[in-house]
């Protein structure tokens, strides 16, 4: 990868903080999207590990407004629109519009079985109708379905989609999109499998959507900055570095459970409190008070964690 198109760069997946009343914690998504602005990535809100489908549409929109606040200017925000409802996403992309979000991001409707001409159809009706412009999410691991390369690059003809963030595994799916679209500059392409962040980016990928950036956001800037100065072998320990963070809260983990790991290691360095929204819960007090004396015993301070060469 040699330039970076207008969408491009590392687009940290946001945890997002709650109050033990299960209120947007305003506090503490300042702290966090300082943190990650301060490393030069930029927040995606209300995504997969920010809890998205599990948020009430009015927490939502204090999310967004509390997000563009605290990145003031310095960088886009990203906004997860994704829900059952077409009507529903339509509503929340012209909200975030209003509130100063620069993207909106969708994954298909995950109730109902939908073949290629169904997706095609909804991100079509979707982007006609957004005011803001649309990047793809492919997460099968949440919404079980696949949305395949050929049938993104058919959509990327659309004028108002951007981008495509993919988080299904596949080395061969990031070769056929980095093949597609590297050389394009009216689509970028994100991978959303951080453990191959480096390979996606010495491929030709846009950016990247780790979410273990949200602790380590330097870590994953530096993966860019690697790769786009062809430096291989910092690249390579840049990702060992994340590697080694994620899996602290991922291994034999589920994916919820993970998460609410996560906000404990978070928690650890003081960016948000350990709270979730059902159906997710917190950890075990035993497994909190692990997580919390191992995280930084392991790692070292806030700054340590997010230099590479520790």
């Amino acid at each position: 990868m040699t330039k970076q198109k207008k969408y491009s760069g590392v687009a940290v997946p946001m945890v997002t903080p709650f109050t033990g009343a299960g209120k947007t914690d305003k506090e503490s998504v300042h702290k966090l999207v300082a943190h990650l602005v301060a490393a030069g990535t930029h927040p995606f809100v209300a995504g997969t590990t920010g809890e998205g489908p599990s948020i009430p549409k009015a927490e939502k929109k204090v999310l967004v407004a509390e997000a563009v606040k605290a990145a003031a200017d310095q960088g886009p925000v990203y906004a997860g629109i994704s829900s059952n409802c077409l009507a529903e996403s339509i509503e929340e992309a012209q909200a975030y519009r209003d509130l100063g979000a620069a993207a909106i991001v969708a994954t298909m409707p995950a109730y109902y079985p939908a073949d290629n001409d169904a997706m095609l159809r909804y991100f079509t009706a979707l982007a006609d109708r957004s005011p803001l412009p649309l990047m793809i999410y492919n997460i099968p691991a949440t919404t079980h379905l696949s949305i395949p390369i050929s049938t993104v690059d058919k959509l990327s003809a659309h004028p108002n989609i951007v981008g495509f963030k993919d988080s299904e595994k596949g080395m061969e799916r990031i070769d056929e999109a980095t093949g597609l679209w590297k050389d394009r500059d009216d689509f970028s392409y994100f991978i959303g499998w951080a453990i191959q962040s480096q390979y996606a980016l010495q491929r030709g990928a846009d950016g990247i959507v780790p979410s273990s950036g949200n602790l380590v956001p330097a870590v994953y800037k530096s993966i860019l900055d690697a790769s786009l100065q062809g430096d291989e072998t910092s690249a390579a320990k840049a990702q060992q570095k994340s590697d080694l963070v994620s899996a602290m809260y991922q291994k034999d983990r589920t994916l919820g459970a993970s998460l609410a790991a996560f906000k404990v290691m978070l928690h650890a360095y003081g960016l948000c409190g350990p709270h979730m929204l059902p159906p997710l819960y917190r950890v075990s007090a035993e497994e909190e008070r692990g997580l919390l004396t191992s995280v930084r015993e392991t790692f070292g301070d806030l700054i340590t964690i997010n230099q590479i060469d520790q």
